[in-house]
């Protein structure tokens, strides 16, 4: 995993030089329309488990948190200047970003409890 996460930092060069600072999509659309449809799933499944007092919400929740980032980063990044970068960043300020740190702190919270057991140092 190390040596992929170095892999892929050193890889990012490649699109960091080479990728136009502008490209046509043509699901566009659809990207987007998928991209919520999975946060509205990620937040219902989470809601439906905390309900349920179901530990896998931790699952569901970190999932969605990571959903909600990015779609405020894609959202921000993707706007034009003005009333669409205005509205961008009033969306992210206002419900993804305070709904993904919502997610995470219950997906920390929830996550099982190891016990921990402590054992005294030895001595040389």
């Amino acid at each position: 995993m190390v040596c992929c996460g170095v892999a892929l930092v050193l890889w990012l060069l490649v699109p960091a030089t080479s990728l136009p600072t502008v490209a046509q999509v043509p699901h566009w659309s659809a990207l987007w329309v998928g991209l919520d449809a999975l946060e509205a799933l990620g937040l219902t499944a989470t809601g439906i488990l905390l309900l349920r007092r179901d530990p896998r919400r931790c699952l569901t929740a970190a999932a969605t948190a990571a959903l909600l980032v990015v779609d405020a980063w894609f959202d921000v990044l993707t706007s034009l200047p003005g009333n669409e970068l205005a509205t961008a960043l009033a969306m992210a300020v206002g419900a993804e970003l305070p709904l993904a740190t919502l997610c995470a702190v219950l997906a920390v919270r929830s996550l099982p409890r190891q016990e921990v057991r402590h054992r005294a140092p030895s001595l040389p």
